[in-house]
């Protein structure tokens, strides 16, 4: 079956890949089209802009988290739109290493065989943009580029230079976006402001979506993405019937989730209950606690004041309620965290701190789990770190599940703290890697 699609790729981080994505969507869909959003990598943030336009939650393509197979069956699953959009990440040809295609947007289009809209940074060069386009369409063999947008132009004299320049090389100019502050989404330490935090963010992505939409040939993006060949339609995975219930933290601090893990626990028989640490006084009756990633440090304040939260949390977890946290589940569940000069009483359910640095630690992850635990029994795995956070104050005799190949973890490639049935990690897994789902559900059913 065809499945009309399109990765839109950048030639740097910061390009406007999530702004652009957002507009392409936002024409396509006035132009009465259904559109699937995806996102190349294991962001969590910029997904949440594309399902706020699309109205369609966005799917992560990661070859890292998730091997080849299950990415392209993940793909012909979820496309069930019109059309399917897939930002890239990072450059056209960033992936895991300097000398390999792995795990890059360009990795993913081919595994796709995808056609690839590029998006340059026409801002500081005129005639050299020519250069760098045709860099990125001679770099690879088979480059995919179908089309370029140039983005931040200045003027009409300088759109007409890049466009001169670009003539000899044959590739349609999708579309010329003047540079204009108004269109620039917000960011902060790990990239855009989750659209969770701040509702105003709904109705700006429209706004800018709207705006720069205006500036690209949609009749040229149509074409594009229906220029495709086949793919073989995945047959959907029965859910089985509801065994358990989960809840998992949801607001403002913590939604950092891939929505393929969420709907993992659905299919393998879990009840899904939201809830706030935030602004809820107790957990909800549940048999197994997910705490996601997010930024509990910009809302410290607010999670401590919550004591009832924090109680509750603790109390399940002393009574062997099991409990899986990742990144910032991990930070909710020390001692405290410190933010500047804020220090902010979190669970206390691990004896050590958080503090926040000016370090990032970003990797794609490697290890071994060590003993029978939540998730698995012991086995190899992959996963991805992305924090500036530290934990200090470690005891001699923490107890590890993971031991690190790849990646920093918790504290020398060791990671994922365990006490009672609670485990907390910087490692963010891919559930469908494994049998994760399965096993978080098989286990929570024992206890």
């Amino acid at each position: 079956m065809r499945l009309p699609r399109l990765v839109i790729a950048g030639s740097t981080s910061c390009v406007g890949k999530t702004s652009i994505t957002s507009a392409i969507i936002f024409g396509l869909k006035k132009r009465g089209y259904s559109v699937q959003p995806f996102k190349v990598g294991p962001d969590y943030i910029d997904p949440s802009y594309l399902t706020s336009i699309s109205k369609n939650e966005t799917r992560n393509l990661d070859v890292w988290l998730m091997g080849t197979q299950e990415l392209i069956q993940s793909f012909t699953r979820n496309s069930k739109s019109d059309i399917s959009i897939i930002e890239g990440v990072m450059g056209y040809y960033d992936g895991f290493g300097g000398k390999t295609n792995f795990a890059s947007t360009h990795h993913v289009a081919t595994l796709l065989d995808s056609p690839v809209i590029l998006i340059l940074d026409a801002s500081k060069t005129s005639r050299s943009i020519a250069a760098t386009a045709l860099g990125f369409t001679k770099f690879h063999k088979n480059s995919r580029i179908s089309g370029i947008i140039l983005n931040k132009i200045g003027s009409k004299k300088h759109e007409i230079l890049c466009r001169t320049a670009l003539q000899n090389l044959k590739i349609p100019i999708i579309g010329v976006i003047p540079k204009n502050a108004s269109i620039n989404l917000e960011s902060r330490h790990l990239g855009l402001v989750p659209i969770a935090e701040q509702k105003v963010l709904h109705a700006k992505i429209r706004q800018i979506s709207k705006e720069i939409s205006d500036y690209l040939d949609f009749a040229l993006i149509e074409k594009i993405c229906k220029k495709t060949s086949p793919i073989n339609r995945i047959k959907p995975i029965k859910s089985k019937t509801a065994k358990i219930t989960v809840a998992i933290a949801l607001d403002s601090s913590f939604n950092f989730y891939y929505h393929d893990n969420i709907e993992a626990l659905r299919r393998e028989g879990a009840k899904i209950k939201f809830f706030s640490p935030i602004n809820d006084k107790k957990i909800p009756n549940c048999d197994l606690i997910y705490l996601g990633g997010g930024f509990p440090e910009v809302l410290a304040s607010s999670l401590e004041k919550n004591t009832s939260m924090k109680k509750s949390i603790k109390i399940h977890a002393e009574n062997s309620t099991p409990i899986y946290a990742e990144c910032g589940g991990l930070m909710y569940l020390t001692n405290s965290i410190t933010y500047g000069k804020k220090k902010s009483k979190m669970v206390g359910l691990f004896d050590v701190d958080t503090i926040m640095t000016k370090k990032m630690t970003l990797n794609y992850t490697e290890g071994k789990i060590n003993s029978n635990c939540l998730i698995s029994s012991p086995r190899n795995f992959r996963a991805h770190e992305f924090h500036y956070s530290k934990i200090i104050n470690i005891q001699k005799d923490a107890k590890f599940l993971y031991d690190l190949k790849v990646g920093e973890g918790i504290s020398s490639h060791k990671d994922a703290l365990t006490e009672y049935n609670t485990m907390a990690s910087y490692c963010h897994l891919y559930f469908d890697s494994a049998k994760f789902a399965s096993k978080l559900i098989e286990n929570s059913l024992k206890i």
